[in-house]
């Protein structure tokens, strides 16, 4: 069995579902050296988040965004945790929906992705910086 990690450092995005499968697919070309396998994407972040979804139609990553910020509501008096401004606690939520990390099985040197799957990055902050993953893959080599 092989095994590999890698850092990667997604440039600052504004606040939505993003695209970012090919990004993490540069930084990990050892994918390409692994017959069965799995991929785990892990984000070192707390107010944003990693899922799977569609990958053609942008239309979808709009209403998720619409879905959540209805969903978990800026300046909602109950909140507590209020110090580093109103979309500080909703992101927090929003990231514990979805989760810190996604798991891909590899199959034959690439991601096993349906032909319409995508891994996004789930930016929860209006101005949430760069963020760092931590990508792993392992599995038996070809």
């Amino acid at each position: 069995m092989k095994m590999f990690q890698a850092q990667l450092t997604l440039r600052e995005r504004p606040r939505g579902f993003h695209l970012i499968t090919n990004e993490i697919v540069r930084a990990m070309p050892q994918i390409g050296e692994i017959a069965a396998g799995m991929c785990q994407v892990f984000i070192q972040h707390t107010s944003a988040s990693l899922t799977i979804n569609e990958n053609a139609d942008p239309t979808v990553r709009e209403d998720f965004e619409t879905w959540f910020n209805k969903s978990v509501p800026e300046n909602d008096p109950d909140y507590v945790h209020t110090d580093e401004g109103p979309d500080d606690m909703p992101a927090h939520l929003k990231a514990a929906l979805l989760g810190s990390s996604v798991l891909i099985p590899v199959n034959r040197g690439r991601l096993a992705l349906g032909i319409w799957q995508g891994i996004y990055l789930c930016e929860h902050r209006n101005q949430g910086g760069s963020r760092k993953l931590v990508i792993s893959v392992w599995g038996t080599p070809l």
